[in-house]
């Protein structure tokens, strides 16, 4: 059936075949041949979609502060300050504990596609939902779990190819697209990034990425940001791999306060053997972001984010091809103003495609 369905051009049709027999196969051997002939259709197929859907409990899904209260800076001019006034914090401005719902759909048309050379049309869709647990509507009884919703869809053109004599891979993508929170226009965005990797020996890869970002706020301030990245994987002993970035970002805005310079660093390892049964990611992420003005500080914002999450993919639990996956993770942001300390905790289970 698969083949009959690929042989007259309706490829996405003959991949959930495809799926079906991975799922059926009455031998590992045969198993094996559908996760092949998957994956020949699918390099054909100019329809290519990844859905993804997760459900995570998390202590803060508002991003709110961990702190009781914080300080306004008082001014009394353009060059004078009065004496700081501490207020408390309550309500949405505090952290809130419940669970986030996600669901993301990426489609890609490829519309023309040569040797070295392809040309793809991208919808994106993100949305999140929430329910807040007994403890949030306490502290806020006036916020309700649709205050925290957000949606987000993206329409784009990107283009890949090869050089670097097949070494390297260069990208290009724009894309414009506008999000909404809780249930109203928060923003729209256009955004254009170029890419570039190339592959090292021994199985190293080095990645370079300069993108920019223009948004025109509806709710919030308009801001243009630019971003640049650079990420090395490096192979271990034993099959374990390590991947870092480094990131350096600087965002101008039509309001003081919103404009700031960021630097980061993320490393992750993904470990050759099973741990649980299970494939294991461990990640380590810092942030140092610096605002110059802020209404809460003369000095402007500081801010220092650390993170780290714990992923296991279950490989030996398999249904049509897809994988249950646990992702644990917990960050610590420290900021100079209370408003914006916070801390978060969380475990996401998802599910994710085997091949």
């Amino acid at each position: 059936m698969a083949q009959a369905l690929a042989s007259d051009d309706r490829r996405t049709l003959a991949q959930w075949w495809l799926r079906r027999a991975v799922e059926h196969a009455p031998s590992e051997e045969l198993s094996r041949i559908a996760v092949r002939d998957f994956r020949y259709v699918r390099a054909r197929n100019p329809w290519l979609t990844r859905l993804s859907f997760a459900i995570t409990p998390d202590s803060n899904i508002n991003n709110g502060s961990s702190q009781r209260s914080s300080f306004l800076n008082y001014k009394l001019s353009e060059v004078l300050y009065g004496q700081p006034v501490e207020y408390q914090l309550g309500g949405s401005a505090r952290a809130l504990s419940g669970v986030e719902y996600a669901l993301g759909l990426t489609t890609r048309y490829r519309f023309r596609e040569l040797p070295t050379r392809a040309h793809d049309l991208i919808l994106s869709v993100d949305l999140r939902a929430y329910s807040l647990s007994s403890e949030a509507k306490a502290l806020a009884p006036t916020a309700r779990a649709s205050d925290f919703s957000f949606a987000s869809y993206t329409l784009g053109y990107g283009q890949r190819g090869i050089n670097f004599d097949r070494r390297g891979e260069y990208r290009f993508f724009v894309d414009v697209g506008q999000s909404w929170y809780g249930g109203n226009e928060y923003a729209r965005f256009a955004r254009l990034s170029l890419g570039q990797s190339y592959k090292l020996d021994r199985g190293r890869q080095i990645n370079a990425r300069i993108a920019t970002e223009r948004q025109w706020g509806v709710t919030r301030s308009d801001q243009d940001t630019i971003r640049a990245d650079l990420s090395y994987t490096l192979p271990l002993a034993g099959g374990t791999t390590l991947w870092t970035n480094l990131t350096g970002a600087v965002a101008t805005s039509d309001v003081a306060a919103d404009e700031f310079d960021e630097i980061a660093l993320r490393a992750q390892i993904t470990f050759a053997k099973p741990i649980l049964g299970a494939t294991a990611q461990l990640g380590l992420w810092a942030r140092s972001r610096d605002y110059d003005v802020s209404p809460h500080d003369r000095n402007g914002r500081q801010e220092d984010k650390y993170e780290a999450d714990f992923t296991l993919i279950f490989n030996k639990i398999d249904y049509y091809g897809f994988n249950p996956t646990m992702r644990i993770s917990a960050s610590r942001t420290e900021s100079n103003i209370a408003l914006y300390d916070a801390r978060r905790f969380g475990v996401n289970f998802g599910i994710q495609s085997a091949f």
